[in-house]
């Protein structure tokens, strides 16, 4: 009796949607909650958190802890919990990529950033000057003092790659503090989800050019995250050459290939770190990556 109670409890939860900027971005939340008063609650503490994450990892804000590490090169840097915990992922997955994923990337960024503004690539001096200060292998990351060391001076962090799919998931444990479980967090091509709505085997999301595997899991997704990764809307065009803002860590070099990656993982971290760096592979080195992760469901495919 009472468990049937709780249930007709829970199928008269309010749905309430809401939007904020973050990130560059529309950040989207939908939930269900008991009442307005809990959902509007909720959301506020949700929205905090992604500020307060954002002031941490992103690099075009000066005063970010990101940005603050890179200014000190050569030491061990105590960082907080957060930035410590995305950036021990991020090298992780740069080991399993090669290097097709680097959070050390940011110099070869700011020459694409720049590139997109003029219309002017960058010279080969200026890849080589930029090569020097990136490479993955030149972080050493200490889990006893919780601290991050930079080898190089000039080198930068960009996290814009993982990050976000860590803050959606960090939201959605803050939406969950305060009794809402029901809930879609969606940040451009970055989707995570808790329980499903109710009376739903989980959130419909739609993968337009997605494929069976994706689509199916993406039709009734619940405890889970997905993302899209791709080059559809940033790019430069120089000499007739489409160059995309994601950048190859290897190379220097904004992809020419017009790849777009979707996946869903448990969560929003693993999921977002993934989708980038399969942008980056080739079908077979990408599906050599992905057999380190087990559960994972991903595609990749050609934009003509």
């Amino acid at each position: 009796m009472l468990a049937g109670s709780t249930g007709d409890a829970r199928a008269q939860e309010v749905r309430r949607e809401f939007a904020e900027l973050h990130m560059g971005v529309a950040v989207r939340i939908e939930l269900y909650a008991p009442d307005d008063a809990t959902a509007r609650t909720a959301a506020r503490a949700a929205y905090a958190r992604i500020a307060e994450l954002e002031d941490i990892m992103s690099d075009y804000r000066a005063e970010s802890e990101v940005r603050r590490l890179a200014e000190r090169p050569d030491a061990a840097v105590p960082v907080s919990e957060p930035l410590f915990v995305v950036l021990t992922r991020a090298l992780e997955l740069a080991r399993l990529s090669d290097g097709a994923f680097d959070p050390t990337v940011a110099p070869f960024v700011a020459l694409w950033r720049r590139a997109r503004r003029t219309g002017r690539l960058p010279s080969r001096a200026e890849l080589d000057a930029a090569a020097r200060r990136v490479g993955w292998r030149k972080v050493r990351a200490d889990s006893v003092t919780r601290s991050i060391r930079l080898d190089t001076a000039g080198m930068g962090l960009d996290l814009g790659g993982i990050a976000k799919g860590y803050i959606l998931d960090q939201a959605l444990l803050v939406l969950g503090r305060h009794g809402v479980t029901r809930a879609l967090i969606q940040a451009g091509g970055d989707i995570v989800v808790g329980d499903p709505p109710p009376g739903r085997a989980g959130w419909r999301v739609a993968v337009p050019g997605g494929g069976e595997a994706v689509r199916g899991r993406a039709g009734a997704l619940a405890h889970a995250a997905l993302s899209l990764s791709g080059d559809t809307e940033q790019y430069v065009i120089v000499a007739g050459v489409r160059y995309s803002h994601v950048v190859d860590p290897r190379t220097g070099v904004g992809l020419t290939s017009r790849r777009q990656a979707a996946v869903v993982a448990e969560d929003g971290l693993t999921a977002d770190g993934l989708a980038t760096a399969l942008t980056v592979l080739d079908d077979a080195r990408g599906a050599e990556l992905l057999h380190a992760y087990p559960g994972v469901v991903a595609e990749v495919r050609r934009v003509p």
